[in-house]
């Protein structure tokens, strides 16, 4: 830990400009690895996105820049990861959007309920030049540069209670995200959306204190949440994205070239990472519907009942991130 805390101090000194003998960072990546930390464990879409940035950032620059991955939480939670890249102390972090949104409120756009049930659909508009200028602008104003978006597919619903009518959801208590967005979805449709830890879902379905819970099926898998419920609904009501961030100043310091390293390992790892994500779902599907737990896809009539529900959801999030980014993420619904 004492050479981990080094590493990140002496890379704030680099930023201030303390560390006047050492002028380019890539140079200094010799000595202090450029740091890249993330949350999650090295075996899920998040740090195989992690892990294979820093192998291009390495494979593109020649073995010239060197960089070390932390995961699973080792340098802080979600949100203190955040906050020490936007105190420069971590030039990359890697994550979902959701804790970002405290940060930078637009972002709420992601949030928007069933406004994309197509994986395909999705990453059409993540790619899109005009959005992502939009999204990166809401990044760069709290000193980040967004460089890559994946995702880990899209959050599911798991149930004991077969769902074949929108009455059905009334009246479930579920486990969500700690999301006033996320809440009032499940609200909207009549569930009774219970914020929990996640170490306390799979004791909270045995004993009952909840019904169902939302989470991508990476994560109701290696939680082994399908031994306790009978059913995965797909509702696929929210895409599991994840933002791979650099601190813009720390970004800004590298030579052009080093910029190009950068953005293009980005770009190869975000492929490779969506790649990976398609790969496990299906191999997580097969874990689920072998051990017994039934797959419910939901009609299109369906969806669009659950859209027209969570219509106040919309709004609220269209009056917190405006007109023009709305209309940008929204365009391609159907």
């Amino acid at each position: 830990m004492k050479k981990i805390l080094f590493a990140l101090f002496t890379f704030s000194l680099l930023l201030s400009g303390c560390a006047q003998k050492i002028e380019d960072p890539a140079e200094a990546s010799a000595a202090y690895p450029w740091i890249i930390a993330t949350d999650s464990p090295k075996d899920t879409v998040t740090g195989l996105f992690a892990h294979k940035f820093a192998e291009e950032v390495e494979r593109l620059s020649n073995g010239s820049i060197h960089m070390q991955v932390y995961e699973n939480g080792t340098l802080g939670s979600d949100r203190e990861l955040i906050e020490s890249c936007m105190g420069q102390d971590i030039p990359f972090v890697l994550q979902n959007t959701a804790p970002q949104t405290n940060f930078m409120p637009k972002l709420a756009i992601f949030d928007l309920p069933v406004a994309y049930t197509d994986i395909k659909e999705l990453r059409n508009t993540l790619d899109d030049p005009d959005l992502m200028s939009m999204i990166n602008k809401v990044y760069r104003e709290k000193g980040f540069r967004l460089l890559a978006m994946g995702d880990q597919s899209f959050r599911v619903m798991t149930t004991n209670r077969k769902i074949q009518s929108i009455d059905d959801f009334k009246g479930q208590k579920i486990r969500t995200m700690e999301n006033p967005y996320h809440i009032a979805f499940w609200q909207s449709i009549d569930a009774n959306p219970t914020p929990m830890t996640f170490s306390e879902v799979y004791i909270g379905l045995q004993q009952g204190t909840i019904d169902a819970q939302e989470n991508p099926y990476e994560v109701v898998v290696s939680g082994k949440i399908y031994e306790q419920q009978d059913y995965i609904v797909q509702t696929n009501h929210l895409p599991h994205l994840l933002s791979l961030i650099v601190n813009d100043e720390f970004y800004q310091s590298l030579s052009s070239e080093d910029q190009k390293i950068v953005d293009k390992a980005a770009e190869n790892a975000r492929n490779y990472a969506r790649q990976q994500a398609d790969e496990r779902v299906n191999d997580r599907l097969n874990i689920i519907t072998g051990s017994g737990t039934t797959i419910i896809e939901l009609e299109d009539s369906m969806i669009d009942q659950l859209r027209e529900k969570a219509q106040p959801v919309y709004e609220n999030i269209k009056a917190q991130t405006g007109d023009a980014l709305y209309e940008a993420y929204t365009k391609r619904m159907q």
